[in-house]
């Protein structure tokens, strides 16, 4: 799985750093999203698609292997 983000759709939410701090968190300077681990292993894909189902302006997207 990878995780891709569009930072330029984001508006600083932070529902992928409250639910998945391992993979997600949020700027010091303008409180958009960064990635932590853009290819997380199996163990936190769930936690990747659970970030990308609760982002409000759905900036997230999980590609690749492992897609239910």
């Amino acid at each position: 799985m990878r995780i891709e983000v569009d930072r330029g759709r984001c508006r600083g939410a932070g529902q992928c750093a409250l639910h998945a701090p391992e993979l997600f968190d949020q700027s010091e300077d303008d409180g958009l999203v960064v990635v932590l681990d853009d290819r997380p292993p199996p163990e936190l894909h769930e936690r990747a698609r659970l970030a990308e189902r609760l982002c409000p302006n759905s900036v997230i997207r999980t590609v690749g292997e492992d897609r239910p």
